[in-house]
């Protein structure tokens, strides 16, 4: 089987860091041999700024203040690993990443250098319906209304025109998804998009 090479994107609360976790298994059964890397930069992020660097502290500010981190970081925490840890023939899968048409624009001069041809799985929910889950949730950054809301605005903001370059750049194939359904109903749609 040959390298695949996946971006989940969708709003906080779409319940895509879930379906990463499925097709990883889905991955698995088909390429036994093969091997995955699996790239979530949120727990990156949630770390970095419990750091007591001054560079930690500036984004745990932009953190509590529940907006999107400048996209020199987000560059900077997944071409670091890219560059460290990335093997030939490995199933790639991101989680969390390309969040404005900067970072984006630089993410495809990668995937260029490293020939890939990302499939883009759009989780799409409503706004009301990933606040629902989000609260449900319980974590700490979901609660503080502040931060949730301020997630959401910038997923409309910067996120969205993302959606849409990919979808008129070839090297991408954008699979929108109906996240408004059972995990299970959401995982079927994918894996019948993808005609596994």
């Amino acid at each position: 089987m040959s390298p695949h090479t996946f971006i989940f994107m969708g709003q906080s609360g779409s319940g895509k860091g879930e379906q990463t976790r499925l097709i990883q298994k889905v991955l698995k059964e088909k390429d036994p041999n093969g091997e995955i890397y699996y790239l979530e930069t949120g727990n990156n992020f949630r770390k970095f700024v419990s750091g007591e660097s001054y560079s930690s502290k500036l984004s745990k500010s932009v953190a509590e203040e529940g907006k999107l981190q400048p996209a020199f970081l987000a560059v900077y925490f997944w071409s670091e690993n890219l560059i460290n840890n990335l093997k030939n023939n490995e199933h790639l899968i991101f989680d969390g990443i390309c969040r404005r048409i900067e970072e984006t624009q630089v993410f495809t001069t990668a995937m260029g250098f490293y020939d890939r041809k990302p499939i883009v799985i759009y989780v799409k929910v409503s706004r009301k319906w990933a606040t629902d889950r989000l609260l449900s949730r319980g974590r700490a950054d979901d609660v503080d209304m502040k931060q949730l809301n301020g997630r959401l605005d910038w997923f409309e903001e910067f996120t969205l025109p993302v959606i849409e370059y990919f979808k008129t750049n070839d090297r991408y194939t954008v699979l929108e998804i109906n996240g408004e359904q059972t995990i299970e109903e959401v995982h079927a749609e994918i894996i019948n998009k993808l005609d596994w």
